[in-house]
């Protein structure tokens, strides 16, 4: 029998496969109509992506195959839905991220707020979370994590090695001191002949074992504390950009093509407007949870008043040599952060909201031309012209040859290796189940079914749907629990008159707070790998911030958020007879 049970599970992925499309098959033979055959198609791929027995970019293309064999969409009109604008902003932020990580700029600002910051344990465990959340705005979170998790191992090492090293002196010194009558040393001197001769093999103490076993059980505490430091504030940071993390893309592409007259209520200067001070709240309660449980609370250790300098000193002296490895400023990393300040102006101008933004001055007098996916490739395309290094007319190699020119920034095997380009496809297989049930009349189907949730107060609904999606998003990818859960919240919104906005951003926000799991995120899996952490740790700490999480970004959504996009009343934009919902 256990035989039996272990063969089945080793072939658990393709008896899922096999198996799924045969059991729901009554619904579309049964049922009968376009209805259930888009709700066959959705329901296959919503638990292929949460069992992930395909990888989640394959499983992104059965609407390809489904749709137009099943009589819902034409091909030509599914795989539309594949290369959408907000695609190409995701394409065009991910490109500048290759940027920065490929010439190491991530690196260098990382280690120069570091040196700031300094190293006492409760001011790094805030200089690593700020620059951690500070670089998963503009970067992948995973990215993220992996470089910043080494340097912190680092510096806890070098603090852990000073400290016991200090230990010892302590003690050798008290041994000496020690010596007395007899010995022919008075005592209180140090005997200067000790150290003419080699030190004999001497039992350790139960004193210095005591020390010793306490000094690692509280670096180990401290490693694990860092460790959730860093992986989370990748996480939370994430959030605060629409280029941060790709569920973010997908609110606004799945706000776009469900609501074509929304104004471009989703923008980049929108989103940061709302999401940044929740980030900056968020990643402060996270510090003081975290600081409370691995750090504890005296004040005077945390912050190192009236502690030994020394262990500081040479644990600084790790970041700063790591500093100094860098070098001095390159031409390619100056024009990367031009680009790239460029880049953050140009989004934020591009519809502010309280002005005309340049795009409406100069280009969308009548339509929206230019978005903020235009920008990004502006400026992603200028990777591939600028040289990494100063023209020069003339000169010659060591060799005697003549000098070649420079290379670009950016080159195609670089970002084939670098780009995810998986997101894209599953990113695009939302958009297709999306225009997929409108055009079946599936969403039509689920709106009027959830129109007695009207009867509910709009905040317990934000509220408990905020829960249900952070719940779900441990056990599934973000990216596929917004493709999933989306398009019905939209649906909903509509069928009790409740600003779209109002459930569809704080259940997007809610996908990215995958703290409980260290298979929920990359960031969490690396983070395990790296700090000696069990998993009892993270569901400790992270079911804490979980809820922490959803309290402060329904917070935000009923205060500054509310004002901002007006989430108070149903818009005209939103009075729409079908809605697509996967």
């Amino acid at each position: 029998m256990v035989v039996c049970l272990t063969g089945l599970w080793r072939y658990r992925n393709y008896l899922i496969i096999f198996l799924t499309p045969l059991l729901i098959l009554p619904l579309p033979i049964i049922v009968g109509g376009p209805e259930a055959s888009c709700g066959y198609v959705i329901i296959l791929t919503a638990l292929y992506w949460c069992t992930e027995c395909m990888p989640l970019a394959v499983t992104g293309l059965l609407p390809i195959i489904l749709f137009p064999m099943m009589g819902i969409m034409e091909s030509s009109e599914v795989c539309t839905q594949y290369m959408k604008d907000s695609n190409m902003l995701f394409v065009g932020g991910l490109l500048m991220a290759i940027a920065v990580e490929h010439w190491n700029l991530h690196k260098r600002i990382a280690l120069r707020v570091l040196l700031v910051v300094g190293v006492r344990p409760a001011l790094l465990m805030m200089g690593f979370m700020g620059t951690t959340a500070f670089l998963s705005m503009w970067i992948g979170n995973t990215a993220s994590t992996a470089m910043m998790l080494p340097i912190a191992n680092a510096v806890l090492k070098q603090l852990c090695d000073t400290e016991a090293q200090a230990e010892e002196r302590e003690m050798d010194l008290m041994a000496i001191r020690g010596a007395g009558p007899g010995t022919g040393i008075p005592k209180g001197q140090d005997n200067q002949a000790f150290d003419m001769e080699p030190e004999p093999e001497v039992e350790e103490s139960p004193e210095a074992r005591e020390r010793k076993l306490k000094r690692e059980a509280k670096y180990l505490k401290l490693d694990k504390g860092m460790s959730l430091s860093v992986c989370y504030s990748a996480s939370i940071g994430g959030t605060a950009t629409l280029t941060g993390t790709a569920p973010n893309l997908i609110l606004k592409g799945q706000v776009d093509e469900l609501f074509p007259g929304n104004g471009d209520i989703i923008n980049f200067a929108s989103w940061f407007g709302f999401s940044f001070p929740n980030m900056v709240l968020m990643l402060i309660i996270s510090w003081l949870w975290l600081q409370f449980m691995y750090l504890g609370c005296n004040m005077k250790k945390l912050f190192g008043c009236g502690t030994n300098k020394d262990g500081d000193k040479e644990a600084y002296g790790v970041i700063k040599n790591e500093y100094k490895k860098l070098g001095s400023v390159s031409f390619a990393e100056g024009c990367i952060l031009v680009m790239f300040v460029r880049l953050v102006l140009l989004w934020f101008t591009t519809e502010p909201g309280f002005m005309p933004g340049w795009a409406a001055v100069l280009f969308n007098k009548d339509k929206p031309y230019v978005t903020d996916g235009t920008v990004a490739m502006l400026m992603s395309t200028l990777f591939f012209v600028i040289p990494s290094q100063l023209p020069r007319c003339g000169g010659y190699s060591e060799d005697g040859k003549p000098l070649k020119a420079p290379p670009t920034l950016l080159n195609w095997d670089v970002v084939h290796k670098k780009m995810p380009w998986n997101i894209l496809l599953l990113v695009g297989g939302g958009f297709a189940l999306a225009r997929g049930s409108e055009k079946s009349g599936l969403s039509q189907w689920l709106g009027e079914s959830l129109a007695p949730l009207q009867s509910i107060p709009p905040v317990a609904i934000s509220f408990l749907l905020s829960l249900l999606i952070a719940t779900f998003t441990e056990c599934s990818s973000n990216v596929a629990t917004t493709t999933l859960f989306l398009p019905i919240l939209a649906s909903m919104a509509v069928a009790i008159k409740l600003h779209p906005l109002y459930v569809m951003l704080p259940c997007t926000i809610c996908a990215s707070l995958a703290f409980m799991l260290p298979v929920a995120t990359p960031p969490n899996a690396i983070a395990f790998s790296y700090g000696n952490l069990k998993v009892m740790d993270m569901v400790k700490a992270g079911f804490v911030l979980n809820i922490i999480g959803v309290i402060t970004i329904n917070i935000a959504l009923n205060t500054w958020g509310a004002a901002m996009l007006n989430l108070n009343t149903f818009p005209d934009w939103a009075n729409v007879t079908t809605i697509p919902t996967p």
